[in-house]
């Protein structure tokens, strides 16, 4: 894989020079390969809502880099070059709070008509937005106000999608919705990854989900990088995320109290069938794992 997003020593500091001053983030630098799905997770206040701000020019560094295909997105005349917001789309958390169209087409348009695309293929692009994200065609023409709250965090998610980036970042995608609604906005998420090759940020608190849809895992900490390595790799250093506040799934929990115990299971274990499989492996009945 390539580097797609490159951050170099980054830092943000809130309030500077303020009683209020406060470092969000704190000369962190990693690299996010073109293509992969990337899970952020971290406590409130932790630096991940900060970071994904500043990977499409958002916010301004107080110091440090940030690169896209290996070119830095800010000048040194403090600009940030304007096709960055179309390559890195971003929807935040509760993004239904934004729409404003008075028709779901229109509103997922929007960001097409701001590249100054012509009229034939700012409608191709609603289209094919609509279809990732499960919404009938027939739709197009209703006003989004008038949408389930699943529906309406579909079409702001079909907005970015129609600018058709090169990265999605999302954030915290599944705020507020019921299991049923958390999945299926998962499902769709990763149906658009497959089918584009995007590279695909997933902020969230729920480290089970982002552990089943992500490549890697980036854990932040205190305005810093703490982990960035594979789902498994992350989970093998689970007493580290619990000491620095995180939460793992209850299945991380109980064979993490298995193998305390002295029961020889793996306490890396995030799933149901993996934790099926390590069973099956310590009765002598399958692989490992």
């Amino acid at each position: 894989m390539s580097t797609i997003l490159e951050v170099r020593d980054l830092t943000h500091v809130y309030g500077a020079g303020t009683p209020f001053e406060r470092t969000a983030l704190d000369r962190v630098s990693l690299s996010i390969e073109k293509g992969e799905i990337l899970g952020v997770i971290g406590h409130t206040g932790s630096g991940k809502s900060t970071l994904i701000q500043h990977l499409n020019g958002l916010l301004r560094p107080t110091s440090g880099q940030v690169l896209l295909a290996g070119q830095p997105i800010w000048d040194e005349k403090g600009k940030c070059a304007r096709d960055v917001r179309f390559r890195v789309g971003l929807v935040f958390q509760y993004p239904e709070y934004q729409l404003f169209e008075e028709t779901i087409a229109k509103d997922i348009a929007f960001g097409p008509k701001n590249m100054g695309l012509p009229d034939g293929e700012i409608a191709g692009r609603v289209q094919e937005a609509m279809s990732f994200v499960g919404l009938d065609a027939s739709l197009a023409e209703k006003s989004p106000f008038a949408l389930s709250g699943g529906q309406k965090r579909r079409v702001a998610i079909a907005g970015v999608i129609a600018m058709r980036p090169e990265v999605l970042v999302l954030d915290e995608p599944t705020a507020g919705l019921d299991p049923a609604g958390r999945n299926e906005i998962l499902r769709q998420i990763r149906g658009y990854h497959d089918s584009t090759g995007a590279t695909v940020l997933i902020v969230s608190h729920s480290m089970e989900d982002t552990a089943r849809m992500a490549d890697r895992m980036l854990v932040m900490n205190q305005a810093r990088v703490m982990m960035l390595d594979k789902p498994e790799a992350v989970f093998a250093r689970a007493s580290e995320i619990t000491e620095a506040g995180l939460d793992v799934p209850e299945i991380t929990k109980v064979f993490m109290e298995l193998h305390r115990r002295g029961v020889p299971v793996s306490p890396s274990v995030f799933t149901v069938e993996q934790a099926a499989a390590e069973l099956r492996r310590v009765k002598g009945g399958g692989a490992a794992c």
